[in-house]
């Protein structure tokens, strides 16, 4: 079973930087297929970037290129998510989801508790 856990969120003002940082347990983590999403109030979960296993290819969501940056750390069996520039718009519940291919070739996914990052003035 894969545990996750977030953290790194919090209050911070337009323009401003958070790191947000999500720890995995219970599986070899280099074979983890990593992302991060948000889910704003009223709002359905969105996909804000994610990071492959193995090759460790990236990919982004529109609205946070040129902004934030995933990274993982495979030695620490963690996941990285820099935000920069950050926007009132960008406020939200931060998850971190893990995918995991089973003996059958089944994905499964597991999700964090999330953690809370609201800009604002």
């Amino acid at each position: 079973q894969v545990q996750l856990v977030e953290s790194g969120g919090g209050l911070v003002q337009p323009g401003g930087s958070l790191r947000l940082s999500c720890a995995a347990s219970g599986f070899t983590f280099s074979r983890l297929s990593m992302s991060w999403y948000r889910q704003a109030p009223g709002k359905e979960r969105e996909l804000v970037a994610a990071v492959t296993s193995g090759s460790g290819v990236k990919n982004y969501a529109d609205f946070v290129k040129g902004r934030f940056t995933i990274s993982r750390d495979n030695a620490k069996n963690t996941v990285y998510l820099q935000m920069n520039s950050l926007k009132p718009e960008d406020t939200a519940v931060y998850y971190c989801k893990a995918g995991r291919r089973d003996s059958s070739a089944t994905m499964n996914y597991y999700w964090g508790q999330g953690t809370q990052v609201t800009v604002s003035s």
